[in-house]
């Protein structure tokens, strides 16, 4: 008597079929939905790009990036990783040779040695220095709040006091402080069905944490907002929309609370573009303190950002299945909002850019 698979397997093979085995990983589906299509490959107006990070600034790297920046319309492009030091004087040095108009630095600011007598006071003279050489801004890496410790070995805070000086710098040198904090709310929730981001945390197991790994995400994010309102004289531009792009109406309230606070887009489009309604009148209302970024440097992957930004494209597939398994939808901005998000508020929170590569209305 033949097994029943054996049947199964002999009744698919007489009719040129044939049994494929696939893991769930594998599973991405390509739509059937025929809609008007309408990809973007350059941005509108020219823009800047306040989150990227560049090791190798380089003449021929610099050159290179030129290349691509032309192809998309990014005229500005903010480097977050620029060191401190002979490292930060040497990427300036570069671009002032190379690309002057086209490329900024924002400084970074070691740790290490918090609580140690006198840190504060060479960490912020340190960074006056960095600036006064010619970085724009200070970048803050997640590092704080997650793994940096004090000489004691404590978590350090985002908040503790021992920082201060380093925020009030940046208040009294007209630079802002372009900060990431924690990760996606869902990195600390349970990994079971209901969460969705459950893929990325099988995939990249190290992404997934705990109330005790290293505190609740709610502490983290609060010693933020805390340290933002208690230096009302800084500009601080909260990466990734400050985690709240699953919440614009909670992220609403926070830059009404906190008028220092502005929101970059990086690596948060996929949010953006599966509420389209809730995300253009967001984008509305709040239209004078949202900039435009991406993060990770891979020139293919901007023209989802512009897609979202631009058009009203429905049900367009975003480009990393692990991050959203949903759909994009465009929220074809106005014009005016979609200068001011591209490189209008850039402008006004950055000092020393090129303002002559933009246009004039």
């Amino acid at each position: 008597m033949i097994k029943l698979s054996v049947a199964i397997a002999l009744l698919l093979g007489f009719f040129g079929l044939q049994a494929q085995e696939m893991s769930f990983e594998e599973y991405n589906p390509v739509s059937t939905l025929v809609v008007p299509e309408n990809p973007v490959s350059r941005a509108k107006f020219p823009f800047i790009d306040v989150h990227s990070h560049q090791r190798d600034m380089s003449a021929s790297a610099l050159k290179g990036l030129v290349s691509d920046m032309d192809k998309l319309n990014e005229s500005i492009m903010v480097n977050l990783s620029g060191g401190s030091g002979s490292g930060l004087n040497d990427k300036i040095a570069s671009i002032q040779q190379n690309y002057p108009n086209r490329f900024v630095v924002f400084a970074n600011v070691d740790f290490d040695g918090v609580g140690k007598d006198g840190w504060s006071d060479k960490a912020a003279a340190q960074l006056g220095k960095d600036i006064e050489n010619g970085a724009k801004g200070l970048k803050i890496y997640k590092s704080l709040g997650l793994r940096y410790k004090d000489s004691d070995g404590n978590r350090l805070a985002i908040d503790d006091a021992r920082l201060d000086p380093i925020w009030a710098k940046c208040g009294e040198l007209g630079v802002p402080v372009l900060i990431h904090a924690a990760d996606p709310k869902s990195f600390w929730d349970p990994m079971n069905s209901d969460n969705e981001r459950w893929l990325e945390l099988k995939t990249h197991s190290r992404r997934k944490r705990s109330a005790t790994d290293p505190a609740p995400w709610e502490q983290i994010i609060a010693e933020q907002h805390r340290m933002f309102k208690k230096h009302p004289n800084t500009k601080f531009i909260n990466a990734h929309m400050g985690w709240y792009a699953n919440n614009l109406g909670k992220l609403g309230e926070l830059l009404d609370e906190i008028p220092n606070m502005n929101v970059g887009i990086a690596a948060v489009i996929a949010e953006l573009g599966r509420q389209p309604k809730n995300a253009k009148a967001f984008f509305i209302k709040y239209q004078d303190r949202i900039l435009f970024g991406k993060d990770s440097w891979k020139p293919e992957e901007f023209p989802t950002y512009f897609r979202v930004l631009e058009t009203d494209d429905e049900y367009f597939p975003y480009y990393k299945k692990y991050h959203a398994f949903w759909a994009m939808y465009g929220i074809d901005l106005p014009d005016e909002v979609l200068k001011k998000v591209y490189y209008k508020n850039a402008l006004n929170l950055i000092p020393g850019l090129d303002k002559s590569l933009f246009p004039t209305d």
